[in-house]
């Protein structure tokens, strides 16, 4: 807890990182954030496009629906991805988009049976908390077509929204968690737990997620190199949808160190003290 402290002053000391690093940081880190948050939906609509016979010929094996039925979920999974990830990435229309993606990934849930598979309904669930920090992002750049009018702080929806958000992005850590009694699984479960209650509670916020960043992106690499499988495999397939939904849940987190923990978090009330 004394490193995390130490290393957080020194991420907040301009004289240290230079006004210009956190200049240029500000102004991209938000983009790259909606990039990488958006990169599940953006492959899996793609894939609806190069499999649609399999996919289709799927849902309708799975739940009999019908020729029709199941070309109809197809289609609808293709078009709603495409254009949720357009909308975020040109910045128009981001709240009805987010609304969309939502019910892409509810339906998703549903039709492929996710809800009776812990981890990847953990792992949906996370998805649904970084798209719940880009709906408190929208908010805010909606306020900022107001700047200079004094405001009252900041609406309580948005700051559940955040809150919401940054506890459903640490459910991906809880499926990364190996319960076995080697020395190195110790070790990564309890600095892992330890940063998954940082950014929960919203204390040294911005530190904790960054430093998830790092070692989730370290062990998406290395766990879902789907570029190493020949195509043919079906664990391509597989490891190439873990890969982007690992992605997305990093964009999240790097919401989070953009924007901060919002207004219900220890860091914002250290404020008030």
């Amino acid at each position: 807890m004394a490193l995390l402290a130490a290393l957080d002053w020194r991420l907040n000391s301009a004289p240290f990182w230079g006004s210009e690093f956190l200049r240029v940081t500000k102004q991209y880190l938000p983009h790259v954030a909606r990039l990488c948050l958006i990169s599940t939906f953006l492959e899996d609509g793609i894939r609806m496009w190069f499999q649609w016979s399999e996919q289709r010929d799927y849902i309708d094996t799975t739940w009999s629906c019908g020729y029709l039925l199941a070309s109809s979920f197809v289609f609808l999974n293709l078009l709603g991805q495409l254009t949720g990830c357009v909308l975020v990435l040109s910045r128009n229309f981001v709240q009805y988009a987010c609304f969309g993606l939502f019910g892409i990934i509810a339906l998703q849930t549903i039709a492929y049976s996710i809800l009776w598979d812990l981890k990847f309904l953990m792992r949906n669930l996370a998805l649904g908390g970084g798209l719940l920090l880009l709906l408190a992002e929208s908010r805010s750049e909606g306020k900022s077509m107001f700047a200079g009018v004094p405001t009252m702080r900041e609406s309580s929806p948005k700051q559940y929204m955040q809150l919401g958000g940054r506890v459903l992005l640490v459910l991906m850590f809880m499926t990364l968690l190996h319960f076995d009694a080697s020395f190195f699984s110790i070790i990564q479960n309890i600095v892992g737990t330890a940063l998954m209650i940082l950014v929960a509670i919203g204390f040294k916020t911005k530190l904790a997620a960054l430093t998830l960043v790092v070692w989730l992106f370290a062990i998406n690499v290395y766990f879902n190199a789907f570029w190493t499988i020949p195509v043919y495999k079906p664990m391509h397939d597989f490891l190439k949808y873990d890969f982007f939904q690992t992605m997305s849940v990093i964009g999240g987190l790097l919401l989070v160190v953009a924007l901060g923990p919002g207004g219900v978090s220890m860091d914002e009330k250290k404020k008030e003290w």
